[in-house]
């Protein structure tokens, strides 16, 4: 759920990939196709498997869970690796969409953190489908000026009030609000916010928590998971909800920028939802080899420790996390606390009738009505 803009982030990997494409050309060429998030790669890492593997990678991109759902349930999605989001994973394995992987291919699996593999048993039962890369919440980011111009010095950047209470997102529409694209992810916010179960299957529960965000829908500017990066290191918008980690990159791009615009974020004390993206195979996956070499080269924790420093998403790679950025290894918005984790939640598989119940709510809440 990660998530450089999508142009941006395609752009970086594959002029990297051409590059080391045209250094290798062979004959018979092994070929590797990976349908990743936007930006949600470390740009050298790819280009030097490449170099040094040998395999032809192909790099795209998508923005949204139900994007990627889409290709993986036409029954050929032409990639050989793809990054489902924990939420989504549970119903593709149970469609079929994916291979087991050959873990006798994954003798870095070893670096895995135990406990982490445990809580993703939820979605992916004896850890079989998916190998986790990047884990992280959803929560608010925003312009600390421009918030505090709306609100004054008092603004509850740290708690869902800042946009759930329609007063406080009346202010702030000025400057612009933006929220994910993710019914997946919103509905659930909004559930917990109002003390309901934010994996409910109650059409009732859906019901108060589509009258709360049509309150407040009057004033957001606009439903998007990638476009409100760029918006907000340009200073475009003031507070987004949005993937914790791609604030932390953000904030960055407006300081090697030097527009003067200051990035920043809190995990709300309410708590939030506790998100892993993982790489899986899927089932027509025509690569399967090439797929496990890749994966196993990223669970070196050396290669994916910079990735984390990179994203700003800590790492489930248990020996990755000493290795990483003590500015996201050390900060409790981006690496949450014990205590923090207490107010978490993982979200769980909902069947396919409260799949129905939440996307028809979804739609109400984008258009307005």
């Amino acid at each position: 759920m990660n998530r450089i803009t999508q142009l941006f982030g395609a752009t970086l990997v594959a002029t990297a990939l051409c590059g080391a494409a045209q250094a290798q050309a062979t004959e018979k060429q092994r070929e590797l196709r990976v349908f990743n998030w936007a930006d949600y790669m470390l740009p050298s890492v790819p280009k030097e498997f490449q170099e040094k593997s040998g395999i032809q990678l192909t790099w795209d991109v998508f923005d949204t869970n139900e994007a990627l759902e889409a290709k993986l349930l036409t029954g050929n999605s032409g990639y050989d690796l793809v990054v489902p989001t924990n939420t989504f994973l549970d119903t593709e394995i149970r469609a079929g969409v994916f291979q087991k992987l050959d873990k006798s291919q994954l003798p870095n699996w070893k670096h895995l953190d135990p406990a982490l593999l445990e809580l993703m048993t939820a979605n992916d039962p004896g850890n079989e489908h998916a190998v986790p890369y990047m884990y992280g919440t959803v929560l608010i980011g925003f312009n600390p000026e421009k918030v505090k111009a709306a609100l004054g010095e008092d603004a509850p950047v740290n708690s869902w009030d800042l946009i759930f209470k329609e007063e406080n997102a009346a202010k702030l529409a000025k400057c612009g609000v933006t929220m994910l694209d993710s019914p997946g992810e919103i509905l659930p916010i909004a559930l917990h916010y109002l003390g309901l179960d934010p994996s409910s299957s109650k059409r009732e529960d859906y019901d108060k928590a589509t009258e709360l965000l049509l309150k407040i829908r009057p004033h957001v500017r606009y439903f998007h998971s990638a476009k409100y990066m760029n918006d907000i290191a340009n200073g475009n918008i003031c507070v987004a909800i949005g993937y914790s980690g791609s604030f932390y990159q953000f904030a960055n791009r407006a300081k090697e920028a030097g527009n003067g615009v200051v990035v920043d974020w809190r995990l709300p004390k309410e708590g939030a939802p506790l998100w892993f993206d993982s790489f899986a195979i899927p089932a027509s996956a025509q690569n399967v080899d090439e797929a496990h070499e890749f994966l196993n080269n990223l669970l070196d924790p050396s290669v994916v420790a910079p990735i984390s420093t990179f994203l700003g998403y800590p790492s489930p790679n248990k020996d990755a996390m000493p290795l990483v950025s003590a500015e996201i290894r050390d900060n409790s918005d981006l690496t949450p606390t014990a205590e923090a984790q207490k107010t978490l939640y993982v979200l769980k598989p909902l069947p396919l009738k409260t799949e129905r119940i939440r996307t028809r709510a979804w739609t109400r809440i984008k258009s307005g009505t």
